[in-house]
């Protein structure tokens, strides 16, 4: 069966950086769960061009927002990013996914674990009721590797989460270095939160990197967690759709 796609338009195109992007996007309605994606397309000498991107607005938002990074050579992304208010895209009508809280069991703490653009399914989550409705306390982990693609900086002040930063490449007052798996494994990441990191406290969800995923599960899996299944109640929720 042919995917089927709403025709839709540029509102805004903001560029935090030469090569990050965020889309505002009017004109298509669509039902979804806060963290889900759906894929977005323009029309390149005569074929629809596609990817999946994540939700940053909340379901309630009839204006969509997606948060973009250029890939050079890429035939979707530098396109995207050159976008102005009216130029017409598709959005496909079939969002999915399955990085959304209702598949995530209760928690006294749900970490929120993004690098780069994975920051945006996240951001959809803290703008809806339902983590602050179920869970104690909320952690955003954000990892970069130059501290001006740490971005939405004032939508994540206006929510409760405590927020760690990562900056890998440079020096970054207020945020740690490295990577954030190597923070699970020595503890440096429950220091700058406040809060442990255990199978008995916690609920760890990832987007990002395909490595940091694979790497970050195994060092949460060392400590005694794992993946979380709808008919084996876990700690580690990951979806990636690199």
């Amino acid at each position: 069966m042919s995917e089927k796609w709403l025709s839709s338009r540029v509102s805004e195109n903001r560029h935090w950086t030469e090569t990050l992007f965020s889309l505002r996007v009017e004109g298509a309605r669509l039902r979804f769960e806060a963290g889900q994606f759906v894929r977005i397309a323009l029309e390149i000498d005569g074929q629809r061009v596609a990817r999946a991107f994540s939700f940053v607005n909340p379901p309630d938002d009839p204006v969509l927002e997606f948060y973009g990074v250029i890939v050079p050579e890429g035939p979707l992304s530098p396109r995207l990013a050159k976008l102005k208010p009216g130029d017409a895209l598709y959005v496909a009508q079939n969002p999915a996914g399955f990085l959304v809280l209702s598949e995530v069991p209760d928690a006294e703490t749900l970490w929120l674990l993004a690098t780069g653009t994975g920051l945006a399914p996240f951001l959809s989550i803290l703008r809806t009721e339902a983590p602050w409705r179920r869970f104690k306390n909320v952690v955003l982990v954000h990892a970069v590797r130059y501290a001006n693609e740490l971005t939405y900086k004032e939508a994540i002040s206006r929510a409760a989460a405590r927020y760690v930063t990562f900056v890998s490449r440079e020096p970054a007052p207020g945020s740690l270095a490295g990577r954030i798996p190597a923070a699970i494994t020595n503890g440096r990441l429950e220091s700058a939160a406040g809060l442990p990191l255990t199978p008995q406290s916690s609920h760890v969800m990832l987007c990002g990197n395909p490595q940091m995923l694979r790497d970050a599960t195994a060092a949460l899996v060392a400590r005694g967690m794992r993946k979380h299944r709808r008919r084996a109640s876990g700690h580690i929720t990951v979806e990636s759709f690199w």
